[in-house]
This record gives structure tokens, C-alpha cells and sequence, in this order.
């Protein structure tokens, strides 16, 4: 895209770590007129990437109306909401979309890297691990805003599947969280394995790894309320615990478009190397 102007940007601000917004929701920032952030979750240094004379909204003591009221008087303007992690997970942007939408004002949405994303490399493991998941399952607790939840859609019917799951928000009720993920029919046991991320990427990130019969006391222990986001699943397992199988991809058994099956067990195709190696 060229030169942004009169446009109001989504912006995925990343897990918190400054460093992990993407170049374009950098760039955005950068130069943006007007930014409205979220204090309770995202990180200040993040702003650090929007220019000294960017006028600056905390959107944590507004509600929708006053944002929708910056948008209409700053037609024209380049406009920055910049939400935590990825603005398409709980990101809470669709009536604001429809807004643009109804008022005919451009907009786009620049992705950012989830919380999920971070938590995954905060505890160095694949989620998705064959034999073990092939599965992610994101949802949350209903809470307060239960009424905004599917019926369908509960964390028990989840557990059933025994997929990885994430559930986020996950710090204001420990125990129920952990009482539906062992609920009945539940695939998982209390020896399945979950870990428990809070402020994943923040200078005060805490990674807790545990299962799920002492999920509630590790989510307790942390102290944390918000930011919280649990993981549980066998991918989480040990590496040498786990009764995983090696993935496809990457087998000389298995071949695809890029690369031909391998008889002898090695790798068959083109030379490894810069684009052309090995052609005469």
C-alpha cells in the first residue's frame, strides 16, 4: 500500500514486546495523527513508535461511543487503534467495522502476533504435533459477558474433543476452569499437561508449566487476574514422554509438490542452497 492517509488502521500491537509489532503496524504508528490505545493491555513503549506530535487516546476509560466519536471528528486524519496481540482474536473491532462500514470511512486491519503465538514460544512447543493434535481449540470462560457466549461454544464440549486448547482470559476463576476442563466426558485426565503464560513477551512475563489437576494453584500462585492465558493439550508433554509421530513434511517416505519420495532415506530433489544451486 503507498502513502496512508485519511484511513483509520487496526493495528495489531503483538503479545507486548515492542519489537514484535509487524513493519507495517509499525509504519502505521509512525505516521499516525491520532492513536488510541488500550493502557491495561498494551504495553506504553509501544508508542515509542508514533511520532512526537501524535495525539494520544487511552482507551481503557472509554467506551465504544467515545471511540466512534474521535473517528467521526477526525475525518481525514490518520487514525491508529491499536489493539493487543492480533485485532481478529478478541480483538472486540466488528461494531467498529460496521461503523466504517455504514459511514463510509476507509479503514484497514494490520495483523499482529497473537498472545496465542507468544505463549506457544514462551514454552517451546509445537501445538500442533501428529498423533498428539492437529487441532488448536482459542475460547474463553464466559465470566461477566456470558450472555455473548454460544450455547454450544462451552469449554466442557471442548475438553471432549482433546485438542490442544487455549483458553484466554483465563485468571479470574481458576477453579471453574479447571472443574470444566475435568468435567464429564472430558478427554483430558490431571496428569494431562498445561502451562499457564501471563504477560507473555512483558519484561515481567511468567510461564508456569503444570497439569491440569494443578491448574488452579499454579493460575493462583501467579497473582495475575488479566493477561492470563492457559495452554493444555499432550503437545505440551515432554519431548521424551510423548508418543508423537514425525511429521510428513519433512520425511524422505513422503513426497510432494517441492521434493520426490526418497528410497535410500535421504533427501531427493534439487541441491540445498540459493534459488538455482545445482542446475546445468
Amino acid at each position: 500500500m503507498g502513502e496512508v492517509g485519511g484511513i483509520i488502521s487496526y493495528v495489531g500491537a503483538g503479545p507486548g514486546a515492542p519489537d514484535l509489532i509487524t513493519l507495517r503496524g509499525a509504519d502505521r504508528l509512525r505516521r499516525a495523527d491520532v492513536v488510541i490505545w488500550a493502557s491495561s493491555l498494551v504495553p506504553e513503549a509501544l508508542l515509542e513508535h508514533a511520532g512526537a506530535d501524535v495525539v494520544v487516546h487511552d482507551s481503557a476509560v472509554m467506551t465504544l461511543e467515545d471511540v466512534l466519536g474521535i473517528y467521526e471528528a477526525g475525518a481525514g486524519r490518520r487514525i491508529v487503534r491499536l489493539h493487543s496481540g492480533d485485532p481478529g482474536i478478541y480483538g472486540a473491532i466488528q461494531e467498529q467495522i460496521d461503523w466504517c462500514a455504514a459511514h463510509e470511512r476507509d479503514f484497514e486491519i494490520v495483523p499482529g502476533v497473537s498472545s496465542l503465538a507468544a505463549a506457544a514460544a514462551a514454552v517451546a512447543r509445537e501445538l500442533t504435533i501428529p498423533k498428539l493434535s492437529q487441532s488448536v481449540v482459542i475460547t474463553r470462560l464466559p465470566g461477566r459477558t456470558k450472555a455473548s457466549m454460544p450455547e454450544r461454544e462451552t469449554l466442557a464440549a471442548f475438553a471432549a474433543i482433546g485438542a490442544t486448547t487455549a483458553v484466554f482470559l483465563a485468571g479470574a476463576r481458576p477453579a471453574e476452569l479447571q472443574a470444566e476442563l475435568l468435567g464429564p466426558g472430558s478427554a483430558y485426565t490431571e496428569a494431562t499437561p498445561a502451562a499457564v503464560v501471563v504477560r507473555a513477551t512483558w519484561p515481567d512475563e511468567q510461564v508456569l508449566r503444570t497439569t491440569v489437576g494443578e491448574l488452579a494453584a499454579a493460575i493462583t500462585s501467579t497473582g495475575a487476574t488479566r493477561t492470563v492465558l492457559v495452554l493444555v493439550g499432550e503437545t505440551l508433554r515432554p519431548t521424551g514422554e510423548q508418543d508423537a509421530a514425525r511429521s510428513h513434511l519433512y520425511s524422505p517416505a513422503y513426497a510432494h509438490a517441492f521434493r520426490k519420495r526418497s528410497r535410500s532415506g535421504s533427501t531427493a530433489g534439487r541441491p540445498a542452497g540459493r534459488r538455482g544451486a545445482g542446475l546445468r
